[in-house]
């Protein structure tokens, strides 16, 4: 018998994996891919994020790869734009945004140097149940072999249509329409920075990863996805050219070097993160438009945030449950604001207030900085929102 189970083993579940089996848990870890493998991603990891791979000791790992730094957002809008970085968190201010055939191995490698036990090719087929307590899982290996395991806890890391929350039925919290579908590929021969192109209706993001190859991803309203995706190449093209002219021309200088790839499924949802037995991280339980590029650091959270909580009362029925419900409620308060200010940006709007706002901003790197850093999670939205910016807005109107 295992003390955890965690199902999937990406951004949320081999960090999971990792911390419990540190804290001397015996974990079993099951991956339905096998490794590397890629997976549609955005990539990008905020400061917060980086901080905690150095905290688990896995930055290092990251970093000997050809995974190229972050230091500097560029980011267009209207007539305005701004300039800066985010804050340092811990001392890290330089971001990353690895491919995930480069990360999520990294992550696997890190659980089983913990102590933790790693199973691929393995698709969870059921959960077993004592009562209303989840106790167990059961699973198919690749040459079809079928196999139970038991444990105290079972913990859903297998992204936003998790098997574990339908077996559960774990509840959903907040639900919100998809906003916008994205269609993105991978360029050769394209320097760039983390860089955000933003005008009504349609929005830009270029990223650096690895390979010096640099990640270019185009949005658009989710209304659109059927006519988009008949000509996705076409209108992937036309959203560049007109949303970012002059990353547009950088682009003809270079060479796609992948297909197109894209995703009109941007669910918005939070759910119930925990119940008797078995816990959600990860996309599973809280899930949101890749827009703000916050999926894999706010994985890295929630994993922290669930081994916290259990600490060392994984043995006690009664106190992890309290843990469970700890771990659940925190989740919600902490994620429901990143969750709301993602869905403004999904809007696709540029409503002049903002605009306002950037160009009192523009002039002022300390502002532009903590302005990022907002959209990091360096620093909480009312560090950044107060009596002073207010002001300076004004004076700038």
């Amino acid at each position: 018998m295992y003390d955890v189970i965690v199902v999937g083993a990406r951004c949320a579940g081999a960090p999971t994996a990792m911390l419990l089996a540190r804290a001397g848990y015996r974990v079993l870890l099951l991956e339905k891919a096998r490794f590397p493998r890629d997976t549609l991603s955005s990539h990008y990891i905020h400061q917060p994020g980086i901080a905690l791979l150095d905290r688990w000791g896995l930055l290092d790992a990251l970093r000997a790869t050809d995974v190229q730094p972050i230091d500097r957002v560029v980011y267009h809008v209207g007539d305005v734009r701004l300039q800066g970085c985010s804050l340092p968190v811990d001392g890290h201010r330089t971001a990353y945004a690895p491919r995930r055939f480069v990360l999520d191995p990294i992550l696997a490698d890190g659980a089983v140097a913990a102590g933790g036990e790693l199973r691929q090719g393995c698709q969870v087929t059921s959960l077993l149940f004592e009562n209303d307590r989840v106790t167990g899982v059961a699973y198919r290996t690749a040459e079809g072999h079928e196999h139970v395991e038991r444990a105290r806890l079972v913990v859903g890391a297998d992204g936003m249509r998790s098997l574990v929350a339908r077996l559960v039925e774990a509840r959903t919290l907040v639900e919100d329409p998809p906003l916008t579908c994205t269609y993105y590929s991978y360029w050769d021969g394209l320097p760039a920075d983390f860089e955000l192109y933003d005008r009504p209706g349609r929005w830009v993001g270029v990223i650096p990863t690895n390979d010096k190859r640099t990640l270019v991803m185009a949005y658009f309203p989710q209304s659109e996805f059927d006519s988009v995706r008949r000509d996705a190449q076409s209108a992937f093209t036309e959203n560049v050219r007109t949303t970012a002219p002059e990353l547009y021309e950088r682009m003809a200088a270079a060479h796609q070097a992948e297909r197109l790839y894209g995703t009109g499924e941007q669910l918005n949802f939070l759910r119930q993160a925990a119940g008797p037995g078995w816990a959600l991280v990860g996309d599973a339980a809280h899930h949101k438009d890749s827009i703000a590029a916050r999926g894999i650091m706010d994985a890295f959270l929630q994993a922290q945030l669930l081994v916290d909580r259990i600490g060392d009362v994984l043995a006690d029925r009664e106190r992890l449950d309290a843990a469970l419900r700890r771990y659940a409620r925190d989740l919600d308060l902490r994620f429901m604001d990143f969750y709301r200010s993602t869905l403004t940006v999904a809007e696709l709007r540029v409503p002049e207030a903002r605009l306002a706002l950037f160009r009192a901003i523009a002039g002022d790197q300390d502002l532009t900085d903590r302005y990022f850093a907002t959209l990091s999670g360096a620093i909480d939205v009312d560090e950044f929102y107060n009596a002073e910016l207010f002001e300076k807005v004004a004076q700038a109107g």
